[in-house]
């Protein structure tokens, strides 16, 4: 039997820009920890490859409708779709933020 089969990730251009404000505002306090947190989240969702389940269904109603699953990295919520063999990482946000501005 073969392994699981891969996904693809494709991070869209708001995640993109998550990632990097959360370097900018990491890297103000400590530029080493920047660049290791942003290391740490990169290997967390590249697990989403070959275990696309591994976020759980948020809570929140609406996240829930529009199919997306949270995965949790230290105090950051990863979101995404998993749309076929693709996996979309839409969001990549602070824990203590509101959420409702997002959906």
């Amino acid at each position: 039997m073969g392994g699981h089969a891969k996904y693809t990730l494709r991070y869209l251009p708001v995640a993109q820009e998550d990632l990097i404000s959360i370097l900018d505002y990491i890297a103000k306090d400590n530029p080493g920890r920047a660049l290791a947190f942003v290391d740490k989240l990169d290997d967390h969702i590249k697990r989403l490859e070959n275990h696309p389940f591994l976020g759980r269904v948020p809570r929140h109603p609406k996240l829930n409708e529009f199919g997306y699953r949270v995965m949790i990295v230290e105090s950051y919520l990863v979101f995404y779709i998993i749309r076929g063999k693709q996996i979309e990482i839409h969001r990549i946000i602070h824990g203590s933020r509101n959420l409702d501005h997002l959906i």
